[in-house]
């Protein structure tokens, strides 16, 4: 099993460490946080590599419900598990409506637990495969939204999507305008490298933190493009 990162927020000390231990003989990495504050510090830090959010409703500090909604903001693509002693329907609507995936009252069986943990986590990786993360920012190929460096969403056009698409898959290797032409233009059609050009400055302004001075958007004179993470 890959070794996936799991963010557990629960108060319940006890609770915390028979579940992170379960976790961990299933070979899951575990960051525990046991108040909001600290669930928000370590989602900030880990935002990128964390695959699955465990969380209590019920904590100190910052509860669940507005946790999820600050998580969701950030990266929407991420599974959300509430474990919750709060049993009443109004209170699950509430948490599936903020996107949660799962909603788990305690007591619960462990077992069934990590069942539907290892069920969600696959389930959200094939709908995630036509979504490529780099940083803070997001590429969605199926919808065409894109998310920008600032966390804004936008909606690109599908040629601009293509082009994502074609140099995300050749990361740090040059595609020639050729290559491009070829896959995103008709043959009766007769685009200009200025054309190819005006995306890619695009691009910077969408995704660069300095589109003056590119790290991900190259260009290579006389020759075409590439992505580099």
């Amino acid at each position: 099993m890959l070794n996936h990162k799991i963010l557990l927020v629960e108060d319940e000390i006890n609770l915390a460490k028979t579940i992170s231990l379960n976790l961990e003989l299933d070979n899951y990495s575990v960051l525990l946080a046991i108040n909001g504050r600290e669930a928000l510090n370590q989602f900030n830090i880990h935002i990128d590599t964390i695959d699955l959010v465990l969380l209590d409703v019920m904590i100190p500090e910052i509860n669940g419900f507005d946790l999820c909604k600050q998580f969701k903001s950030k990266k929407p693509s991420l599974p959300i598990i509430f474990l919750t002693a709060k049993n009443q329907i109004s209170d699950k609507i509430e948490g599936l409506k903020l996107g949660a995936d799962d909603y788990i009252t305690k007591p619960f069986d462990l077992e069934e637990l990590l069942l539907r943990i290892s069920n969600l986590i696959k389930r959200t990786q094939k709908e995630n495969s036509t979504i490529f993360s780099f940083g803070s920012c997001e590429i969605n190929f199926k919808t065409y939204e894109v998310k920008d460096i600032n966390g804004n969403y936008l909606t690109l056009s599908r040629r601009e999507i293509g082009l994502l698409d074609l140099l995300t898959k050749k990361i740090n290797y040059v595609v020639s305008r050729d290559q491009i032409i070829e896959k995103l233009w008709n043959v009766n059609e007769n685009p200009s490298s200025r054309t190819i050009d005006n995306y890619i400055l695009n691009f910077r302004k969408i995704f660069e933190p300095n589109p003056k001075n590119p790290k991900h958007f190259i260009s290579i004179r006389g020759v075409g493009y590439k992505f580099i993470l």
